[in-house]
């Protein structure tokens, strides 16, 4: 009896060393330095920010791109000072859904386009007008608020006709 009780603790102990083994082996995250990504601090920064000057008194659209060179990040909410909310949305199939918030990956990049994710500044306070740049504030889970100067452009703006890089 005494045999087969050592035998069960080896097998216990093995199973116990090879399941904190597999554990370990998955804390390092996908990265090939073991580092990490999802434990590196987010570094973000906003670029190509614009709002096409809207057709409509109480709504606009809003763009931009957010570069990630860190860790992982998640964008929970945007305010603005004109707007009386600003949500957040995807365009999937051209169907508009709202969305409590979008992943920022690490070391990638959220583009908020037209045709895709944007956002929404509803119930105005003015209706902005070409030429003008509009205070926006971007909220996120780990990182601390950006706030951008966002240009107003003509209603029918495209960035790829205005490259300029």
């Amino acid at each position: 009896m005494n045999h087969r009780t050592t035998k069960h603790r080896v097998l216990a102990t093995g199973a116990l060393a090879l399941t904190a083994a597999l554990a370990l082996a998955g804390c390092g995250g996908d990265s090939d330095s073991g580092s990490g990504d999802a434990e590196k601090k987010p570094e973000l920064k906003v670029s190509g920010a614009y709002i096409p000057e809207p057709t409509m008194d109480d709504m606009a659209a809003g763009f931009f791109k957010l570069t990630n060179k860190g860790g992982a990040d998640k964008l929970t909410s945007a305010t603005s000072d004109i707007a009386g909310s600003v949500t957040l949305h995807s365009t999937k199939g051209g169907a508009m859904k709202e969305e409590k918030s979008f992943d920022v990956p690490a070391n990638g990049e959220l583009d908020f386009a037209s045709g895709g994710n944007h956002l929404m500044l509803e119930k105005l306070e003015r209706k902005p007008k070409q030429g003008e740049k509009i205070a926006m504030t971007l909220h996120f889970q780990k990182s601390d608020p950006i706030t951008v100067e966002v240009p107003v452009k003509e209603a029918t703006y495209s960035p790829e006709q205005h490259k300029s890089h």
